[in-house]
């Protein structure tokens, strides 16, 4: 379709759709501990600005983890649709690792979900609470068992294969725990909350502009600033260690990030550049002398291995994830300056007064999701040709399709999901547009209508704080 064989088509659709969903879950974890944290500093320190910025984001989140589940039910149909070798071959591994992520996870979220969002005045505070520390630990949870999938699909241990040519569980820990799945969960968990971090500090800092005064403004800004500040250097560590077992394991991948063709001793770090994978050299390069055996090898004459070592047939999208990764990068660097520049403010005692902070903030607020984003596309296209590293590839794992027929629910797809999750994501920048110095005690009485239920208001007896 369109020149296109099936099997671009089909990683061209699962690319579409896993980008649209990823979005929701990673703005999802940090929210649901960001609530749980609200949550129980009112308890705590029972001050009214806590939870009257809980129950603001409360009917946010509802939203954002609807539209994740969404998205994520289609992505798990196509296993089947468009990639059924694979789902042959790989099931008796992938298949009960998804089951224990619905099973531990989305049913704690779902099970809990409800009292968080509707039982303010049923349960108790205290229920309440621990009802939104389940449902926070649920997308941890969720969290845990997709990427143990997808690590092992980086980096596959603790199987054999049978005769019929399927992957079969041999060591369920060494399946679970591979060996990049500690890195890529840390790395993954910081991302989310990053990215949760500065939509709510953008959401602050636009209600600051309209108002300094506005005393819940100030919460989320404040906060969300000191997550900037904190978790931005804990990240960065965490990538480079990330990189480090990366280079481990998928060396020819981490030769693509770095743009490097031919095995180098004290190799530059290549900042730009344009890879040519047809005549096997980075073009037009801007470098710092030996900065890339440093940072990879800890050693300013260490050696990386080039995209020579490697059969040219097995070679990733070297110009794709040489430049997503730098604009992962870019946006992480953003992240440490806006977060030191904060620190500076806190320190003045001028952090609420800065507008040009402020506008920043503002401005920064998607920069998590492209991040996040960027991030996913250096890892998934960096693993190719290969859905099973070094053991699967992705030619071999696809149904018999033809393009018509992928191409067809392609743009249905784009079509539907730009529809739907448009008038999702729209929807909750009106609820972020809403100032949040009064929040009514109806917040989430609108989704208990449409859901059919009827009581008492939704909302803590505020009396009682």
């Amino acid at each position: 379709m369109f020149g296109i064989d099936a099997i671009d088509l089909a990683r061209m659709q699962f690319a579409f759709t896993v980008s649209f969903h990823i979005i929701f879950p990673a703005f999802s974890i940090g929210l649901a501990s960001y609530l749980a944290v609200l949550e129980g500093l009112w308890l705590w320190k029972k001050e009214q600005k806590y939870i009257e910025v809980f129950n603001y984001w409360k009917t946010i989140f509802a939203v954002g983890f609807g539209m994740g589940v969404v998205s994520g039910i289609v992505m798990a149909y196509q296993f089947g649709t468009n990639w059924s070798v694979f789902s042959d071959k790989a099931g008796p591994v992938i298949g009960p690792l998804m089951g224990y992520e619905v099973l531990s996870a989305f049913f704690l979220e779902a099970g809990f979900l409800g009292v968080m969002l509707f039982g303010q005045k049923r349960v108790g505070p205290r229920l309440h609470f621990f009802a939104t520390l389940m449902v926070a630990a649920g997308t941890l949870f969720s969290a845990f068992w997709i990427l143990s999938v997808n690590s092992w699909m980086q980096t596959p241990t603790g199987h054999i294969i049978n005769a019929a040519g399927q992957f079969v569980p041999d060591d369920w820990f060494n399946v679970i725990f591979n060996p990049s799945f500690p890195y890529r969960l840390v790395h993954m968990v910081l991302a989310a909350y990053l990215t949760t971090a500065f939509v709510v500090g953008a959401v602050g800092a636009f209600h600051l502009l309209k108002d300094k005064t506005n005393k819940n403004a100030r919460l989320m800004f404040s906060m969300a600033m000191w997550m900037a500040a904190i978790v931005t250097p804990i990240q960065i560590v965490a990538g480079d260690q990330h990189g480090l077992n990366t280079l481990e394991h998928q060396p020819a991948k981490i030769a693509a990030i770095e743009g490097h063709y031919k095995n180098v001793k004290g190799a530059p770090l290549l900042l730009f550049g344009i890879p040519d994978n047809e005549q096997a050299k980075t073009l037009y390069t801007v470098e710092v002398p030996r900065l890339g055996s440093l940072i990879l090898t800890h050693s300013w004459d260490g050696e990386l291995q080039g995209l020579e070592s490697f059969p040219r047939e097995d070679w990733p999208n070297t110009f794709l994830i040489f430049w997503t990764f730098r604009i992962m990068v870019g946006m992480g660097m953003i992240m440490l300056f806006i977060g030191l520049w904060s620190l500076l403010r806190r320190y003045q005692g001028r952090l609420y007064e800065d507008r040009w902070l402020a506008r920043a903030a503002v401005a920064a607020g998607p920069i998590g999701f492209i991040a996040v984003l960027c991030g996913w596309v250096t890892t998934e296209a960096g693993r190719q040709p290969w859905t099973v590293y070094g053991l699967l590839r992705t030619a071999d794992s696809a149904s018999p399709l033809n393009g018509t027929e992928v191409g067809s629910t392609l743009i249905a797809f784009i079509l539907v999901y730009f529809v739907l999750f448009g008038t999702g994501v729209y929807y909750m920048l009106r609820l972020m547009a809403k100032s949040p110095v009064s929040v009514p005690e109806t917040t989430t009485a609108s989704l208990k209508r449409a859901s059919g239920m009827t009581g008492a208001p939704s909302t803590f007896d505020h009396s009682q704080s």
